[in-house]
């Protein structure tokens, strides 16, 4: 196809018998030799062969084949490569003719076992003695098993592979499949370090699968292990974790999660789990947060590691869901594969949503699709409300695009789709047709119209007619209210948080379920459910009545209501679900930033909900006020310090109410509302919160680590790093302490929460020091972008980081661009803050004449972004600092 960068269709790959020997742990490189059985698919006889690599140099090659009764070899007369194709084209003495009944391609090739992230690389860390040691795993996904291997690395291209590894002695070796047999290396120049004993470790042949899911790796491994509890044809399935040596007990959380959720899945999915083991390893530098690689699966170590003596305990939330989306690729993605990269989202949405399903399965009080609302369908409006978003099926033409749409718009707005579609037809029947669609599609791959036949085959509705727009258009709607005096309508519109929809741009009629809510389900409104027009009038619905549109927020839209309504439905919080109450709020506050709502009315939605208990609401308001605080940074300081004090007073009374003192009978959402509006309190100046932060922060540097609770220990190191009234040497020894624990940290969390306080200092020169550790190697190139967003965040960091950025930007871009994925995440977190039109301009002109292909579209998501809330300070500037005064907390 030419709108994508495609291999040649002339052979297909059937068959991958792969060997990986030399390891070099000095010079960092290795060996292999990979025999391809082909297809030859012509239609005229084949003159060259062409495969993806990248940094692979292809040492020789050749093929044998057999014809109907003859064998015969085929030589490689040129080696042609194409760098920036990231291809390899082998020229044949002889065409290879179409009649062929078997074809063999081997290839000799060397690699680099690099330290990027990407490919077969290498992982740092500090072994059980305290001395530097590494590890060796793969990230293929999504175009990166080249790196690896001369191969045809696209997902459609599906084989089986037989893989085998030469090896330290008394190291462990895992890959998809079992091992299948250890032994001493045959080929005796088969080399490892000097001295070293080897061994050649095979693994079992894999099911067809795509090259992004081949998997391998090395190392110093231990693990732990249990089993499923159901059967598995006729045996009970092992489930383990592997880490390096010293970390396994931290891997206890996630494997009794992870055997009972492959359980789950094989239930819900009328498909039992297909491979004989299920692994899960910890890597110590991972450019994501894992990867599905199907019976391998490899994590960051935060997302899968967790100490409950010392871990704060959000990190649990963390783990128990990324095992499960991981996990849920083993079906959706690993046994059915989306054709090509424009459906990602057919793989990372469902992940998503049903990672979040089987977490509710497994802790129904975390209460997750309230914080999915909060969380994830909130991350997906904001960034689908930017002109430079883009639709959930987008097209991608090469690698470099497709490492730019895993993002909020493939996961989390293809996550609220599946989610919104799965609440119409009923979660029940909407699993039945997702079976259909695994058992018609395994081993194969799928389009999404694939999923949209077998959902409508299971339900009898035309999934695919009402969903289409959802999918292939960019944004969604607002659904605008009006009252008057014949009743209630309703009037859909594409909504941009800058607020200026031209008229080509508001095209799109979207299938809105709209939800209706009366307040009580027995005579719950019962006209029309959907909008499927531009307007409609909701016959039968009274002004007078309570009423609410989008109920539980399971719609993916935004609901614009007159002020007088809001009012009436911030008085009604016992009528409100707590997803309702999030929407309500969410909603609300983005009609304020696009000018289609009042700024004023939000504050005053959010001052009347002071008595407010849930810790989902609770995030919700304090998300809104710090996207509102951050983007007045710049205005004057008695309007900063008067929307501090109205944030102390909103949280206080429940501060005071909640104490420092944990309980050991507490709830898992009420020790997360204790963290959360500690850290809110402590920096908007609340000077008891304060107080009491330093004291506990000094008796931790003094050497009690009990000193704080794990989960307040971000609390607590940002506020002390955030005080102005310290001295010079107070704040040098608090900063010196958390670097301290970003290059020592004392639990697996501690290097990210210590670097997500590291840059909220508000003193020049301990920002500048924050700012020199992002080129001084002191923090892995997998963290940057922590450090980053906490240089980003502080209203006095911002500026001095991005002018870091411009004057050491070749640096950056060498350090970061060897994985477009880390640059491009460290790029949008450092300039998505700003709220001014000078800021838009400079941040503009300094990437005009740049080759940002790789993270062009975050660019221009973040100058999208700018624009919005510089229109929103210019705009609102002077009617908050009005509400402020008229409400006693401006003097």
């Amino acid at each position: 196809m030419t709108d994508r960068e495609v291999l040649p269709s002339k052979v297909r790959p059937r068959h991958y018998t792969l060997a990986i020997y030399d390891l070099n742990f000095t010079d960092f490189t290795f060996k292999g030799t990979v025999k391809i059985d082909l297809d030859v698919i012509g239609p005229a006889p084949v003159s060259d062969i062409q495969l993806n690599v990248r940094q692979i140099e292809v040492i020789q090659a050749g093929l044998a084949l057999e014809l109907t009764k003859t064998s015969t070899e085929i030589k490689v007369t040129d080696i042609l490569n194409d760098e920036k194709a990231e291809t390899v084209t082998l020229k044949l003495s002889e065409p290879l003719p179409v009649e062929a009944v078997s074809v063999a391609l081997t290839i000799e090739f060397s690699g680099i076992l690099n330290d990027k992230m990407a490919g077969f690389y290498r992982s740092k860390y500090s072994d059980a003695a305290g001395e530097d040691a590494y590890m060796y795993s793969t990230q293929f996904e999504a175009t990166d098993a080249r790196r690896a291997f001369p191969c045809f690395d696209e997902p459609s291209l599906k084989a089986t592979f037989d893989f085998s590894i030469t090896l330290p002695e008394e190291w462990t070796a895992l890959s998809n499949m079992p091992e299948a047999s250890s032994k001493v290396p045959e080929d005796g120049k088969k080399k490892g370090v000097a001295g070293t004993k080897l061994k050649t470790v095979t693994f079992a042949t894999t099911p067809v699968m795509s090259t992004y899911l081949l998997a391998w790796a090395v190392g110093d491994f231990e693990y732990i292990e249990a089993f499923t509890d159901h059967l598995y044809n006729g045996k009970k399935i092992p489930v383990r974790v592997y880490t390096t040596k010293g970390l396994i007990k931290q891997g206890e959380f996630a494997l009794q999660n992870a055997y009972k959720i492959v359980d789950y899945f094989s239930e819900i999915f009328e498909i039992d789990y297909v491979l004989p083991k299920v692994d899960l390893l910890a890597v110590h530098e991972f450019s994501h947060g894992a990867m599905e690689n199907w019976g391998l699966i490899t994590y960051r170590t935060t997302a899968l590691l967790f100490d409950p003596e010392t871990s704060d305990s959000k990190y649990k939330n963390r783990v128990a869901y990324v095992v499960a989306h991981e996990l849920a690729h083993q079906w959706f993605g690993n046994l059915v594969t989306m054709e090509w990269w424009n459906d990602l989202w057919l793989n990372e949405g469902f992940a998503t949503w049903v990672g979040w399903l089987a977490i509710d399965y497994l802790y129904p009080d975390w209460d997750v699709f309230a914080v999915f609302v909060s969380e994830s369908l909130q991350g997906a409006l904001g960034l689908d409300s930017l002109r430079q978003s883009h639709p959930i099926e987008v097209p991608v033409k090469s690698a470099l695009d497709i490492d730019q749409i895993f993002d909020a718009i493939s996961y989390l707005k293809g996550a609220s789709s599946i989610r919104m579609i799965s609440s119409h037809l009923g979660v029940k029947t909407f699993l039945k047709g997702v079976s259909k669609y695994l058992k018609k599609h395994a081993y194969g791959n799928a389009r999404t119209k694939d999923l949209w036949d077998a959902l409508g085959e299971a339900s009898g509705v035309k999934v695919d007619v009402i969903m289409h727009d959802w999918i292939t258009k960019i944004g969604f709607p607002v659904v605008s209210v009006t009252e008057s005096e014949s009743g209630v309508s309703v009037r859909q519109d594409r909504f941009l948080s800058t607020g200026d929809v031209k008229p080509e741009e508001n095209e799109t009629t979207w299938w809105v379920p709209l939800g209706v809510y009366t307040g009580d389900d027995v005579t719950a409104y019962s006209g029309v459910s959907t909008l499927s027009t531009r307007e409609i009038t909701l016959s039968g619905l009274s002004t007078s009545d309570f009423y609410k549109l989008n109920r539980n927020q399971t719609g993916v839209y935004r609901v614009n209501y007159p002020p007088a309504r809001l009012t009436k439905l911030g008085q009604a919080p016992e009528k409100l679900s707590i997803t309702d109450k999030v929407g309500l709020i969410a909603d609300a506050s983005s009609m304020a930033l696009a000018g289609l709502g009042s700024t004023t009315g939000i504050l005053g939605l959010l001052d009347g909900l002071q008595g407010e208990e849930s810790y989902v609401v609770w995030s919700e308001i304090i998300t809104r006020l710090q996207v509102l605080r951050s983007a007045w940074f710049e205005q004057p300081e008695a309007v900063k310090q008067g929307l501090a004090a109205f944030t102390c007073a909103l949280v206080g009374p429940t501060v005071k109410k909640l104490g420092w003192e944990y309980k050991s009978d507490e709830d898992f959402l009420t020790v997360q509302l204790r963290s959360l509006l500690i850290g809110t309190a402590g920096m908007a100046g609340d000077p008891e919160i304060v107080a009491e932060a330093k004291k506990q922060f000094a008796a931790y540097v003094a050497g009690d680590k009990m000193a704080i609770y794990p989960d307040l220990r971000r609390a607590v190191f940002t506020i002390v790093l955030s005080q102005e009234d310290d001295t010079e040497e107070e704040a040098t020894v608090a900063f010196d302490a958390v670097v301290k624990e970003v290059l020592q940290p004392t639990s697996v969390d501690g290097k990210e929460i210590a670097l997500a306080a590291l840059g909220r200092s508000k003193r020049p020169v301990l920002i500048q020091r924050a700012l020199n550790m992002i080129l001084s190697g002191q923090v892995a190139v997998q963290d940057l972008h922590s450090l980053a967003m906490s240089l980003a965040a502080n209203p006095n960091s911002r500026w001095q980081l991005w002018e870091f950025l411009k004057q050491y930007w070749d640096g950056i871009y060498t350090l970061l661009s060897g994985n477009m994925v880390i640059l491009d995440r460290f790029v949008r977190m450092s300039i998505n803050r700003f709220s001014s039109m000078a800021a838009y301009n400079d941040i503009e002109k300094f990437f005009e004449g740049k080759d940002t292909h790789g993270y062009e579209r975050s660019v221009g998501q973040a100058l999208d972004t700018v624009k919005s809330l510089a229109t929103w300070v210019e705009r609102d500037g002077p009617v908050v600092e009005a509400w402020l005064k008229e409400n006693g907390y401006l003097a």
